[in-house]
């Protein structure tokens, strides 16, 4: 991404001939490169930092003799599964000192095409952080998915040099790579020479060198520290998770401190997390903070959340305090507990920032149309043992389970042990849709839904009882999308989600009271207190991510990149 050259206008800042229009005094100054931690000023003019050491400022910020350290990274995540508008997110998780996001819209593109990935843009033009984009990659994620949009190389074309467009988003679709197939062969030669993301769970050795030879350099589903390494070993950066349900940091940290491996080829993103939970536990803070605990020294797990992140996506100006470098500063109260005093962006207070948002168009709000549902087809015809999903706590795999399923009258009868789940096409009102069953969720009484479906973001729910499932989805029918729980043949709470059916036009305090509600209604409902209940659903439907899923289609066994067979689905003709 190229950068206005400012030398010559801000060389006498430097040079003490002008004085800076802001100066952070008395700090201790983290240097990443060096691994110091050094005493000076940090003198910022129009947003950059000119010097450190001793200056003075026309502004002058005493810091008290604090910790200043870069502002953070996250390498990876999608702003649409916070549930909060982009722009409100930012407001929220910059204040736990992320100053720079990493996105990939994929989300939004798969309700929206590109209508969904501009309303992210423009909804981060102007907010107190930096913003950056990943073209999606991989829209839908199969070639059989049934999603709202499309994003072809065509298309990705014309936001090639937009300036913060990265490179290319996560790449799922590993067998059209392993195959050399054309459409994605386009959509890699487009960005051979930028930055390509992976998506690269449990594949074998080759399949890992396949992937970097095609120019993917990073990967953020490494779930096992052994995988991570070899991950690391073949050259790429592996992006450690810690989301709302997908926790991976602990299993590869606790690896990289007893192995004493170098940290260099770690970063931290947090890929899919509730706006609750980062108010809750922090942002990329929490990783650092986690970090810290299990071992790692406090200067190396700062490196990880900025200059190694920074490094790996060609941003020279982020990620470290010198000169020449963008002023995003965190002022900490303490190292090993990252205790926050102050953030800024561009040398100013981000409490003193407001963003701007934009409102969207009809189009992004009108996303929810399903053909009518009867109750007669959410039964499941069982004979003998059947396929069903199992649910790993805390882990967006799953195992791919055998067994005799409880059943009345040749159907499928769900208990405590075994759920039913199903999925509804919602895009184009074709009457796709699939029944199967899941074991490890633990729902009774009642059923949850979600229009939150990674990735086609089709109706996904999970109940014990037809009626109660039936309800959940016609309720999100209702509501435009959302999150939704019945039991007993009533409504007992929705979280409406009107934007792509992923995002709340809620303030976020209302968002989160909602969630709080629904998240504590779902594990008195007997829902497996190791998972998180809506993140958690929301993933069973991605067949890109082992071992089996459910998609609208049918059951599909991830492993053998194929559908197990066509019980519980209706193809569309004869609903209605």
């Amino acid at each position: 991404m190229k950068r206005a050259f400012l030398y010559p206008e801000l060389a006498d800042y430097t040079k003490k001939k002008k004085k800076a229009e802001v100066v952070f005094k008395n700090a201790r100054v983290l240097n990443v490169f060096t691994e110091e931690i050094l005493p000076g000023d940090v003198a910022c003019q129009n947003g950059v930092i000119v010097g450190i050491g001793a200056y003075d400022g026309v502004e002058e910020v005493d810091c008290g003799g604090k910790i200043l350290v870069p502002g953070f990274l996250d390498g990876h995540l999608h702003m649409e599964s916070t549930l909060v508008t982009p722009s409100e997110l930012v407001k929220n998780a910059v204040g736990f000192g992320t100053t720079t996001y990493i996105i990939d819209p994929h989300e939004a593109a798969n309700v929206a095409g590109a209508d969904g990935i501009d309303y992210l843009i423009r909804d981060t033009e102007h907010v107190p952080a930096n913003v950056f984009v990943m073209m999606p990659s991989c829209v839908p994620a199969t070639f059989f998915e049934d999603n709202g949009g499309s994003f072809s190389a065509q298309d990705m074309a014309a936001y090639r040099d937009h300036p913060r467009v990265l490179g290319l988003g996560e790449v799922m679709d590993f067998p059209s790579v392993e195959a050399v197939e054309p459409s994605m062969m386009e959509k890699l030669a487009l960005f051979q020479d930028r930055v390509m993301d992976g998506h690269a769970p449990n594949l074998t050795e080759q399949q890992l060198q396949l992937y970097a030879l095609a120019g993917i350099r990073t990967d953020h589903e490494a779930t096992t520290f052994a995988y991570a390494r070899q991950e690391a070993r073949n050259g790429m950066q592996v992006l450690i998770r810690e989301g709302s349900a997908a926790r991976n940091l602990d299993e590869i940290v606790q690896g990289i401190v007893e192995h004493g491996m170098n940290t260099d080829s770690f970063s931290f993103c947090t890929d899919d997390k509730h706006i609750e939970d980062i108010r809750r536990e922090g942002h990329i803070s929490h990783h650092i903070r986690r970090a810290i605990a299990l071992g790692i020294p406090p200067v190396k797990a700062i490196q990880m959340a900025t200059i190694n992140t920074a490094r790996t996506y060609g941003l020279r100006h982020l990620g470290a305090i010198r000169a020449g470098a963008q002023a995003d500063l965190v002022l900490l109260d303490d190292l090993e507990t990252v205790s926050i005093a102050d953030v800024y962006y561009r040398g100013k207070n981000v409490r003193e920032m407001e963003p701007r948002p934009v409102v969207p168009n009809e189009n992004l709000t009108q996303t929810v149309h399903i053909k009518p549902v009867r109750l007669e087809q959410l039964a499941l015809p069982v004979d003998g043992e059947g396929d069903v999903i199992g649910v790993i706590p805390g882990q967006l795999i799953t195992q791919h389970q055998r067994a005799v399923l409880p059943q009345a009258g040749g159907f499928f009868t769900p208990n405590g042990e075994y759920n039913k789940i199903a999925v509804v096409e919602r895009h184009h009102a074709t009457g796709k849709m699939a029944v199967g069953a899941i074991a490890g969720f633990g729902i009774t009484g009642g059923a949850i839904a979600s229009s939150v479906s990674h990735d086609s973001h089709n109706i996904i729910v999970v109940g014990d009882n037809d009626p109660d499932m039936l309800l959940a989805i016609q309720e999100l029918e209702r509501t435009g999308g959302g999150y939704t729980i019945t039991a007993g043949a009533k409504v007992c709470h929705t979280l409406p989600l009107p934007i792509l059916g992923l995002i709340s036009d809620w303030p976020h305090e209302k968002v989160d009271k909602r969630v709080k509600e629904m998240t504590a209604l779902a594990y008195q409902m007997g829902v497996n207190p190791g998972i998180s209940p809506f993140i958690t659903l929301s993933f069973m439907a991605l067949p890109v991510i082992p071992e089996l899923r459910l998609t609208a289609r049918g059951m599909f066994d991830v492993v053998k990149f194929a559908f197990c067979d066509e019980r519980g689905s209706w193809d569309g003709g004869t609903a209605g």
